[in-house]
């Protein structure tokens, strides 16, 4: 006899655990199907999580190297332990799995280890390691299976010298030449945890531009300011072969345009061109799920796809691909499931590049203001006119604020500094609720706190900014 739940999840990463959590709050009878034993998805078992904790104590190696004697702290050439600063990171993905494993069982969801697949509407097949199956009746479906790395033809992935940010996560030791294809998020995140410890790194990128959906202005900032870390760029650029040997690796690399090509060598290689939707083995083609061209799952403005009562969430869907945006269109999801009004505005998703100094975004770019010919006013304030960011010897970067030229409603943030992610979220608070940049200028903001530049960049966008 098949067990019966309301809904059942396919995936248990940020938008599949969270939507489970939300509808077992509304009072629906929820499981969730996950092929990994733990609980997380990519985001917490070999993503967002993992690299944050990597970020963040190869940034604290870093600074004892070479940050620390400007504030008086002499502690002399650091030690590197690869084993210790890999165990924190295990231990942060333990405790949020686990984290992750306490809220099921505390909001009754039942977690169903296994490979999940659609025969048909209102049924979900589980296979397990083992082979083992298992029928799961369910009132509603609900895939949040999250995506996967897009693979590079030409570059074999082993997950040893050529590897993906999963495999990037994992080496036992730092890469004397390091080579990232692709000058996106991911990509500059894992380049910067091995620049930090000592690895040499090169960035190789098709396009013209690194960071290529955020606000042009700020990625060239960004760009010099990686560069002054060490960085390497060739931009314009393509990876079209891969030989791998004990030595190392052999790419080939020629111009995007076409041209002369050159061989670049390197120890470890990361492909970090993107990542594409994973819905493979779910049985959606049978049942006559509509997909795009890339692979993406068409839902209309409840989530649902083209079958009824199957729905889909996060990745899976067009839409910005980032851990917070699965979150929100879960809850969204399951509430108007619960016959509940819900709605996410993907204008305000903030996106962040966890590097030092962070990047990060929100709203609308310059670009995009320009190509919707909408008359804009433009408000910058660089951190080296901040008292705070002096005292942390932190004076990168500026904010970046685009407001209507008539109105003043702020339309776009862009942050590049030291706590960026943090930052932007100010600005995401007063464009969810209409504000001007009047309205963040005439805000109090305590002193000396980082958040002044963006009360400072927001009387810019009069100016009328007081420190510059």
């Amino acid at each position: 006899m098949a067990d019966s739940f309301d809904l059942v999840v396919i995936g248990s990463g940020p938008g599949g655990y969270v939507a489970a959590i939300r509808a077992a709050q509304l009072g629906m009878k929820v499981a969730c199907v996950e092929k990994r034993a733990t609980l997380g998805g990519t985001c917490l078992n070999t993503g967002c999580i993992p690299s944050k904790a990597l970020l963040a104590a190869s940034e604290k190696y870093h600074e004892a190297e070479s940050g620390l004697a400007a504030f008086g702290v002499d502690v002399g050439k650091p030690k590197l332990n690869m084993k210790q600063m890999m165990a924190h990171k295990d231990g942060v993905v333990a405790a949020n799995v686990n984290g992750v494993a306490f809220l099921f069982k505390k909001n009754k969801i039942e977690h169903v280890i296994g490979t999940g697949s659609i025969p048909k509407a209102g049924e979900v097949l589980v296979t397990g390691e083992d082979g083992k199956k298992r029928t799961l009746k369910a009132g509603k479906i609900l895939i949040a299976t999250g995506s996967e790395s897009t693979p590079l033809p030409g570059v074999e992935i082993d997950e040893k010298q050529i590897v993906t940010s999963t495999g990037a996560l994992e080496l036992s030791s730092v890469p004397k030449h390091l080579v990232v294809i692709g000058g996106g998020v991911i990509g500059l995140e894992m380049g910067s945890v091995w620049r930090r410890l000592g690895a040499e790194v090169t960035v190789v990128e098709f396009l013209d531009r690194i960071v290529p959906t955020m606000d042009q202005d700020i990625g060239k900032q960004f760009q010099r300011v990686l560069t002054k870390q060490g960085f390497k760029f060739m931009l314009g650029s393509k990876v079209t072969g891969a030989k791998t040997a004990k030595s190392g690796v052999t790419l080939t690399v020629e111009p995007a345009a076409g041209g002369k090509k050159e061989e670049l060598k390197a120890d470890v290689v990361l492909v970090a061109i993107g990542r594409r939707p994973f819905t493979q083995g779910l049985g959606l083609e049978a049942l006559g799920v509509a997909m795009d061209k890339r692979g993406f799952i068409q839902v209309d403005d409840d989530y649902q796809t083209s079958v009824n009562g199957i729905y889909a969430i996060g990745d899976a869907i067009p839409g910005p691909m980032l851990a917070h945006k699965a979150e929100e269109d879960g809850i969204a999801a399951v509430e108007i499931m619960a016959g509940e009004a819900a709605h996410v505005d993907y204008n305000l998703v903030p996106g962040i590049v966890y590097t030092w100094p962070e990047v990060a975004s929100i709203g609308k770019t310059e670009e995009e203001l320009k190509a919707a010919k909408i008359e804009y006013k433009v408000g910058k304030f660089p951190f080296t006119a901040n008292g705070r960011a002096r005292a942390i010897n932190m004076t990168d970067g500026l904010v970046k604020i685009l407001a209507d030229a008539k109105t003043d409603r702020v339309l776009g943030c862009h942050i590049l500094g030291a706590e960026a992610g943090t930052l932007i979220h100010e600005v995401a608070t007063a464009m969810a609720f209409g504000a001007s940049a009047e309205d963040i200028a005439m805000t109090c903001h305590g002193h000396p706190t980082l958040n002044e530049a963006v009360k400072e960049a927001a009387l810019a966008v009069h100016g009328r900014p007081i420190h510059i």
